[in-house]
């Protein structure tokens, strides 16, 4: 078992064109491309921000509970 030649990629390449047509291909290509570049764009964000010694989603200078929490059994039907 070697690797593929040129032909068996070509025939390979011509199948899966006749599968999904162009126009589909392009729209994979360019929704790919876009994701790659936001992970790129997200990694560079997140390389530049400093790091916290605080686990992420930790809230901290919070309001009371008995400030922020709304009771929705107080309410009565009518």
């Amino acid at each position: 078992m070697g690797s593929f030649s040129i032909w068996h990629w070509l025939i390979v390449l011509l199948i899966v064109v006749m599968v999904f047509g162009t126009k589909k291909l392009k729209n994979m290509g360019s929704d790919l491309g876009g994701a790659v570049k936001g992970f790129k764009d997200g990694m560079k964000d997140g390389s530049a921000a400093p790091a916290d010694d605080k686990p992420a989603g930790q809230v901290t200078n919070a309001a009371p509970a008995e400030k922020t929490t709304i009771d929705v059994e107080a309410k009565t039907k009518s």
